[in-house]
């Protein structure tokens, strides 16, 4: 199939542009390049668009005839959404409204949607299930709940056929070493604690150590960027097959604290990464993991490198590569 990848020059969007191409589709990827990278477009053609130019999409689309379409462009930091929601609704809904209204013209109606575990907000129960209530503590995490409930009235309204992976915390790199994370800033942890070990960025900042953990710092559930990748093909197939829409979870189901990823990493690495406590970061939940039985059993995904060290050394090899 010839697949639409927005935001295919991204972080998540290249991986799954690899896995496309690796099961034999052809993926083209749709990007502004504002923070994706000219470089990871590797697998298919690039046609360089922002999703809210409604008649540059639509002349992509006219030209990429897709039939189906995978969605990754979004802003994606919990932070920064704090600080600016008006951006965050401006990219991540009105973008993603403009990209329907853009396939609904072109006639294409399969879409795989990066969703995020920001949609739940504090869980009242662990481990998070689909059937988990949604209350977002962010505005991310509340413009991906609203992407997805427009796809779900698209769906109704017009027939689209979808899937919402709403996937945890997704680190490492190709273990080919093809491609990997290169964010700048750089807003997350392994990678972050990955440059302080290198003597290549500054001391760790562990944003928050009074939570109502173990060790007081927060607790992640930690997903290979190439098991997400598999993921996104299971789920293409999933539509293809005629299958019902509907979101789910993507995770290990094995939460990390803070402290340690960081002990992970010098297990790793050989080197110390320098460390500073510092306050939590508003909008942020003590602790996400998740239930991803419901991917495993509809879609027949199972993480093929699910432990944290395979992931950290991953990322390890590429950050070698490109500092």
């Amino acid at each position: 199939m010839r697949v639409a990848v927005i935001g295919g020059a991204g972080y998540i969007g290249s991986h799954t542009a690899k896995a496309l191409a690796r099961a034999g589709h052809e993926p083209v990827v749709v990007d502004n390049l504002s923070t994706g990278h000219r470089e990871a477009v590797r697998w298919g053609p690039l046609h360089q668009v922002d999703i809210r130019d409604r008649a540059a999409l639509n002349a992509a689309f006219h030209a990429i005839r897709p039939e189906a379409v995978m969605h990754f462009a979004a802003l994606a930091y919990v932070g920064d959404s704090m600080r600016d929601p008006f951006a965050y609704y401006d990219t991540n809904l009105a973008g993603t409204l403009s990209l329907l209204e853009a396939m609904q013209a072109a006639d294409c109606s399969r879409i795989v949607f990066s969703s995020s575990c920001a949609t739940y907000g504090v869980p009242d129960r662990l481990p998070i299930t689909e059937a988990s209530p949604q209350h977002p503590t962010n505005p991310y995490g509340e413009t991906k709940l609203a992407c997805e409930r427009l796809l779900h009235w698209a769906g109704q309204a017009h027939g689209l056929r979808w899937m919402a992976l709403r996937y945890f915390n997704a680190a490492g790199a190709d273990p080919e070493g093809e491609i990997g994370e290169t964010h700048e800033p750089e807003p997350h942890l392994i990678p972050l604690a990955l440059r302080a070990a290198a003597g290549t960025g500054a001391a760790l900042k562990v944003m928050g150590t009074d939570y109502p953990t173990p060790d007081g710092t927060a607790l992640r559930d930690y997903v290979h960027v190439s098991d997400l990748a598999a993921a996104h093909v299971l789920a293409l197939e999933h539509l293809v097959a005629g299958s019902a829409s509907r979101a789910v979870n993507l995770g290990t189901g094995t939460p990390h604290s803070v402290l340690g990823v960081i002990r992970t990493v010098e297990a790793v690495t050989g080197q110390a990464v320098p460390h500073e406590m510092a306050d939590r970061r508003p909008g942020d939940p003590p602790e996400l993991w998740a239930d991803a039985s419901l991917a495993r059993s509809l879609l027949g995904w199972s993480p093929r490198y699910p432990s944290l060290d395979q992931m950290v050394e991953t990322a390890w090899a590429w950050a070698a590569k490109t500092r």
